[in-house]
């Protein structure tokens, strides 16, 4: 008998040594944290929270695109430690002081356009990025979206891309997030915000079956609106209101997502106190159909449905979308911008300008505005009733410093030499 026993005990922890994860984060969703884990073994990986065993449950099983399945349990808002198989996790502080901002971080590979995503200098830079960032420990990390642009295959005799994975599943989920952005997602918990380019012609599969902060996944049409619900984060004197504008056409009409946004604010204003929004796509940018002539680039069914329900209690939005960095602010005729869309993915060279300080109007109202192509991140740290944040460039030089007091948004370039 006691040699059966020993080896059933033999047997089951031999199951859960082989259970490793594949990748593994904290994110934060409307109900808390939670642990999330890919494997590639019967049992789920082994979650120990102040170290007693928390079983997690199967999130989704394996499939043909993702031959994995993925892991979730709920964090106690008061745990003090956390492991996965032995492996420490990064907990949600309860005031994070400590933000990291960023966005539009695949590779592109499209038919026509190949981005190098064999150089990780110069070619396609977010691993550094992630690393620079992981090395500021940060208390929470704010991605706007934009995940998964290896659409295409690549084309042959390309040494740019060769090799690469394509398409919505999980080897090109792993090159494109969880092996590049691997010292960042254990550096701190992640608020996830969904791109356009994981809508459900795109990346949506992977998006809802990975990322999306809902407990259980959405069948992702092509054929009709599959949306993400909008949700808070309580971040300490700020409610960060994460929603989903993935398929909210940027300049055509679309009644039905501008009804559809408004009714996300609906869901998350008025709130008890100071709101940032934030979503993928901006309401109000610059790119470089407005840095000359005084125009604006932004998104036409974000803003009927802003302006169908308000914007009142919204201190700031924060976005990406556009592959640069601007900064918008209109005084108190409206809330500020930041969008912070320079992770790693390609950029347009008409948005890579030098940074340049602009008083122009945007959408009707005057507005002060800096903006810049560089790739980097944005660190944003709390002082006192406000926050004082940098933009840091793949040589983690300090581009530009920015603060923020209530609905106040004020940024400045600074000298690349010092």
């Amino acid at each position: 008998m006691r040699i059966i026993l020993g080896l059933l005990i033999s047997a089951l922890l031999a199951s859960q040594a082989s259970a490793r994860a594949e990748a593994a984060w904290v994110q934060m969703t409307g109900e808390g944290a939670a642990v999330r884990a890919v494997t590639s073994h019967l049992q789920c990986p082994v979650l120990k929270v102040d170290g007693k065993v928390r079983a997690m449950r199967e999130r989704a099983g394996a499939d043909e695109a993702f031959a994995n399945r993925i892991c979730q349990a709920d964090l106690p808002k008061r745990a003090r430690t956390a492991t996965l198989d032995g492996h420490p996790l990064a907990l949600p502080k309860a005031r994070p002081n400590r933000l990291v901002i960023f966005g539009d971080t695949g590779c592109r590979v499209v038919q026509g356009l190949v981005q190098n995503c064999s150089d990780a200098v110069a070619g396609w830079p977010f691993a550094q990025v992630a690393a620079l960032a992981a090395a500021k420990k940060p208390d929470l990390v704010i991605h706007v979206g934009d995940y998964y642009y290896r659409e295409a295959p690549c084309p042959p005799k390309t040494d740019a891309c060769a090799g690469s994975p394509f398409g919505d599943k999980w080897p090109t989920w792993k090159a494109e997030l969880f092996d590049p952005g691997k010292p960042l997602l254990a550096a701190a918990p992640w608020v996830f915000a969904r791109g356009n380019h994981e809508d459900c012609r795109r990346g949506g599969a992977g998006w809802f079956r990975l990322l999306d902060a809902d407990r259980a996944v959405r069948a992702c049409r092509q054929d009709a609106l599959t949306a993400s619900d909008p949700f808070t984060v309580d971040i300490g004197g700020v409610k960060l209101a994460v929603l989903d504008s993935a398929d909210a056409d940027d300049s055509k009409d679309q009644p039905q997502l501008a009804t559809a946004f408004g009714l996300d604010l609906a869901r998350v204003l008025p709130a008890d106190e100071p709101v940032w929004i934030v979503t993928h796509r901006p309401l109000w940018a610059l790119s470089h159909s407005g840095l000359t002539t005084g125009g604006d680039w932004g998104n036409v069914n974000l803003r009927a449905g802003a302006k169908a329900h308000g914007l009142e209690g919204v201190d700031l939005i924060v976005a990406g979308h556009i592959h640069n960095f601007t900064s918008l602010d209109f005084g108190k005729a409206r809330p500020p911008s930041l969008i912070v869309g320079s992770g790693g993915t390609a950029m347009d060279p008409r948005d890579r300008p030098k940074p340049q300080v602009l008083d122009l109007p945007v959408d009707g109202l005057p507005a002060k505005a800096l903006t810049f192509g560089d790739f980097g991140y944005f660190v944003l740290d709390r002082k006192g009733a406000g926050w004082a944040g940098v933009f840091r460039d793949t040589e983690d030089r300090v581009i530009a410093s920015c603060t923020i007091k209530g609905a106040s948004l004020k940024c400045v370039p600074v000298d690349r030499t010092n």
